[in-house]
């Protein structure tokens, strides 16, 4: 195989296989980006067998043929190099990868021991909007656990209808959920559970290009196109909890807060908060919210936020940090906080969010 290939082409693709490449090096060939030279373009794949990525780029291919490179490895080689083109070429001796006056030699393993992967059919395609995607992706993931047990909580559920694509994420202390109106294209309902690690890398597809994004779903795989790449990703197979059953319905205390000021008041407040807990104390009352923390180590704080609320006083504590992932998503002035007493879920809703339906379920902390 022989190419070359624009610096700036290459290496953006590159940067899009760092997230999926095998890093513990189990299976060594998954620690590599397996590389496609024909007619004027290079394609290039990358797995760990969870999560793969293809994509490609333009190029000037003088000899056609396929190889793998290590991903991490390559990627750095050409991120360092000069703003000019890149050449890589096969010998027996390895992989030639140069540029400029640089010249490096590369090792490379076998093609045969790449894993096959399958391919989207285009059957059944549903097209999704970019934006909008975007923003669900950014508004849930950090609700979704890293370490549960239970396979399925480490991913996000994701339901299209007709009309409408939800996505939500809990980790069983808190949940997030975002709904948007939007003519799918699709003829049945699909319900699957997106990997954490896919989540992720589909927001980072997101952020790059521009156009709609096409969403298929296989048997045992999920297929993302965006902007000529595409995400592939295994399905986690188990039962996703009744979502629906815990957004509380008789929340009848609700106070509206700044944003802003919310944000700032929690952030302070969390700094003499105990450590491992991180909880901060909503003391409610007419009028006026008091956030405050408390820990035998460091000390106690206290912020008071003006409100309009004339209902009963009561008091509950949360997870800052939860409280902060919520607040940091959402773009709108004003969010409300809806109560039934100090230990029943709280909701945190934007106000006035327009083009989305978001609803965040907090369990308050026994302090």
């Amino acid at each position: 195989m022989e190419l070359v290939v624009r610096k700036n082409e290459l290496l953006r693709e590159l940067q899009l296989f760092q997230g999926i490449v095998e890093r513990k090096n189990t299976i060594p060939i998954l620690a590599n980006v397996l590389i496609e030279a024909h007619g004027d373009e290079v394609r290039m794949l990358a797995t760990d067998l969870e999560v793969a990525l293809r994509s490609r780029c333009q190029a000037s291919v003088a000899k056609a043929g396929a190889l793998t490179l290590p991903a991490k490895k390559l990627y750095e080689i050409v991120r360092a190099l000069p703003e000019t083109d890149v050449r890589i070429e096969e010998d027996k001796n390895g992989v030639k990868v140069a540029a400029d006056r640089f010249d490096s030699r590369m090792q490379t393993l076998p093609r045969e021991d790449f894993p096959t992967l399958p391919e989207s059919t285009g059957n059944g395609r549903a097209t999704l909007p970019r934006a909008p995607l975007k923003e669900m992706v950014a508004r849930t993931q950090f609700a979704i656990t890293g370490e549960d047990t239970r396979y399925f909580l480490n991913g996000a559920k994701f339901v299209l209808t007709p009309k409408t694509i939800t996505l939500v994420a809990t980790d069983g202390h808190r949940l997030a959920l975002v709904e948007v109106q939007h003519e799918v294209g699709i003829t049945q309902d699909v319900g699957v559970i997106l990997p954490k690690k896919t989540l992720l890398e589909l927001g980072k597809l997101l952020l790059e290009g521009e156009g709609d994004l096409q969403f298929e779903s296989g048997e045992n795989h999920l297929f993302f196109e965006v902007s000529g790449r595409v995400l592939i990703s295994r399905m986690i197979d188990g039962q996703f909890p009744a979502y629906e059953r815990v957004i509380p319905k008789g929340n009848d205390k609700v106070i509206e807060f700044d944003r802003e000021r919310l944000t700032s008041a929690v952030r302070r407040v969390a700094l003499l908060s105990n450590e491992r807990s991180r909880a901060v104390r909503f003391e409610i009352d007419k009028g006026k919210v008091e956030v405050t923390s408390s820990s035998s180590e460091f000390g106690e704080a206290r912020e008071q936020l003006a409100v309009d609320y004339a209902g009963p006083a009561l008091g509950i504590s949360f997870n800052a940090q939860y409280v902060l992932d919520f607040l940091n998503v959402v773009e709108t002035d004003v969010v409300s906080l809806s109560l039934k007493d100090e230990v029943s879920q709280a909701v945190m809703k934007p106000v006035g969010a327009e083009g989305y339906d978001y609803t965040y379920v907090i369990m308050p902390m026994r302090t």
